[in-house]
């Protein structure tokens, strides 16, 4: 088969990186300015289509399905050439590399990738591009030296418009540099099937009920605009919004030192000041650092002309895991809806019609009604309603049957009831002695929140086990029982620290349970996982007697050594788990005639016809047998909804 390389330079007066590529593509000025191709190892080309246009042979071979097409993030290619000709372009027929790049844990970007591969400088991105870009493919600020124009144009800089063709031409040799280095890690025919559901997904969207979206975001404002004057009413204060003019107002005020109004400083300060006029000033100040209308902005800025937003997910977001991240809206973080149905049914009726005074008396804290009803603005088309579905304690089932502990294999082949059960198992008593509301049960559960994955007394505190009432001194016994009580689990941890470490130093594979393996490949040290998937960690090394490889530095988001040890890595693989768990989800749902229009975690929403199946199909379906997993017991927990919500 073929290849054509493919990199575009665009133009939209819509922002790309706030409002999605969707959005961007669909305003009027949206165009396609360069086209950058190269058939297999042909010389590059660059078609400068403010002056001309696509050959139909470059057209037909778009869509040609004997004609493998690639870039460095394709979405963006095959969604902006979608766009162009005015049809779908199938995602079957493309091939991403930056896809690629992340299976192998190396970087997101173009640039970053070509110099952590090593490539020469003629075959690396161009370092001009950044300013090029922004002087060609964005709106410019009206100014008298430029005449008042809003866009820059190619006669306006015959010089740089230049550069931005040679520019687009390095891109396609850059891209096509790195695909060729990495080929021997050839992405499998699985996770490709899986990248077309991903674009599929993304493609087709959810709906936004935009007059909610848009009645939120003004109810926001007006709190917003009553809690500011109350506070310069309070206060006396110019803008009582800055920290500065606050804490002298609170040191005059209560005749006290302020260091810091940051959140750990809080409580006290309060204490410390003992005033009714600070602590209600200081109310006032949280409620005005509220962002609970934030995500309503991000689906009015997303959303397309027939209110679908697209493009939520990034396929293979989290490399150390093949995770999904979330993007635009960011639905892996929305606030939860805890209060009753009932309650949330009224205050969306409310908000709906723009009752800011009903819906004042009925619910104390508006801001905080807002936060809740974020999920209630995804809604299904006319004529459908949501079938949402998800694992119960997807992982805490797949690291009990990594490890095979089996009391906890017991637990989720029956009741389920795992907080309970943890409780009784760490404490020694009686099976059904521990109920809901019990202070044991709480035990569990922060114990199975926090130490799954070696963490230890920091791990309960940065969970809260202090908030729910653990004293500080139970913290160390509770960790030492959650270990005794779990020593599969615990020998898995160690098990795999020496598989690493031995693969490292012998080069030699080295085997774990359920046909998992780690070995070295070239600069990689690789992890079969449980279905064959190979997780991939760049130049491992032991440094001081630490497990580390190259990735990107959470904390500055450069390129660098990370240190890991057992543990994390059983995180990983614990997550990389669920995460192939919930890929053969998806794809016996997409067979199955079950449209999915976005999932979050561990958790599917399928938009259906109205009459059409059932909750208990769609959740059947998510709990059947895996081929790699036969003996992984799996249970989804699945409902029905005319908006998106929690059951």
């Amino acid at each position: 088969m073929r290849t054509l390389a493919i990199d575009i330079e665009t133009y939209s007066s819509v922002s790309l990186q706030k409002c999605g590529v969707y959005a961007y593509t669909e305003s009027p000025d949206f165009e396609i300015l360069l086209f950058g191709y190269a058939f297999d190892d042909e010389p590059v080309t660059v078609i400068d289509l403010t002056t001309g246009e696509l050959p139909k042979d470059i057209e037909e071979a778009i869509y040609s399905p004997t004609i493998l097409k690639t870039a460095f993030n394709a979405s963006f290619e095959r969604t902006c050439l979608s766009a162009h000709f005015g049809r779908r372009t199938p995602p079957e027929q493309w091939s991403c590399t930056a896809v690629m790049a992340r299976e192998l844990g190396l970087p997101s970007s173009l640039e970053a990738v070509g110099i952590v591969l090593g490539l020469s400088e003629d075959k690396q991105k161009s370092k001009t591009g950044k300013a090029l870009i922004r002087y060609f493919s964005i709106p410019c600020k009206p100014t008298k030296a430029n005449g008042q124009r809003a866009r820059n144009l190619p006669e306006h800089d015959t010089g740089r418009w230049n550069m931005y063709i040679e520019y687009n031409r390095q891109d396609v040799e850059a891209e096509r540099a790195i695909r060729k280095k990495l080929l021997r890690f050839q992405i499998t025919d699985s996770e490709q099937a899986l990248w077309v559901h991903d674009q599929n997904i993304n493609d087709r969207g959810v709906m936004v009920d935009r007059v909610f979206a848009e009645q939120a975001v003004e109810i926001d404002k007006v709190i917003k605009s009553r809690l500011l004057q109350k506070a310069i009413d309070l206060t006396g204060l110019d803008n009582p919004k800055s920290t500065s003019q606050l804490k002298a107002w609170i040191e005059k005020t209560a005749n006290i030192t302020v260091d810091s109004l940051n959140k750990k400083s809080l409580a006290g300060v309060r204490d410390k000041a003992n005033n009714t006029d600070v602590d209600a000033a200081l109310d006032i100040r949280a409620g005005l650092a509220k962002t609970s209308t934030e995500k309503y902005n991000a689906m009015l800025r997303t959303v397309c002309s027939d209110s679908r937003i697209r493009g939520l997910t990034q396929f293979y977001g989290a490399s150390r895991t093949g995770r999904w991240a979330g993007r635009l809206v960011q639905m892996q973080n929305l606030p939860q809806n805890k209060m009753p149905d009932k309650d949330l049914d009224i205050a969306r009726q409310l908000v709906l019609s723009g009752d800011i005074d009903t819906l004042e008396m009925c619910f104390d804290d508006v801001s905080g009604t807002l936060s809740q009803l974020i999920r209630t603005a995804f809604i299904p088309k006319p004529g459908c309603r949501f079938i949402v579905a998800d694992f119960s304690a997807i992982e805490a089932r797949v690291l009990a049957w990594l490890a095979n502990e089996a009391w906890r294999m017991e637990v989720f082949n029956t009741h389920g009831k795992i907080y309970e059960s943890s409780a009784e198992q760490m404490f020694h008593l009686p099976a059904g002695s521990v109920k809901k509301g019990n202070p044991m049960r709480q035990k569990g559960k922060i114990a199975e929140l926090a130490l799954g994955y070696g963490g230890s007394v920091g791990a309960l505190k940065s969970m809260g086990a202090l908030d729910m009432g653990i004293e500080e001194p139970e913290l160390k016994p509770l960790v030492n029982s959650w270990r005794a009580a779990n020593p599969a689990i615990t020998k898995l941890w160690w098990d795999t620290d020496t598989a690493v470490r031995r693969t490292i130093q012998t080069q030699e594979p080295t085997r774990l349970p359920h046909g998992m393996v780690f070995y070295k490949k070239g600069p990689l040290l690789k992890l079969v996982l449980p279905n064959g998937r190979e997780l991939s960690y760049v130049k491992p090394a032991i440094v001081d007697n630490n497990i580390t490889y190259e990735g990107t530095l959470q904390s500055s988001g450069a390129w660098g050594r990370i240190e890991s040890y057992g543990p994390k890595l059983v995180e990983n693989i614990v997550q990389a788990t669920a995460r192939d768990c919930l890929a053969v989800a998806i794809d016996r749902l997409e067979k199955a005639g079950f449209p999915v229009v976005f999932h979050v975690h561990d958790e599917v929403i399928c938009e259906v016809p109205i009459g059409v199946s059932s909750a208990g199909k769609l959740g059947a379906i998510m709990s059947e047998t895996i081929d790699w997993a036969k003996d992984l017991p799996l249970r989804a927990d699945a409902y029905e909804c005319e908006y998106y919500r929690k059951d």
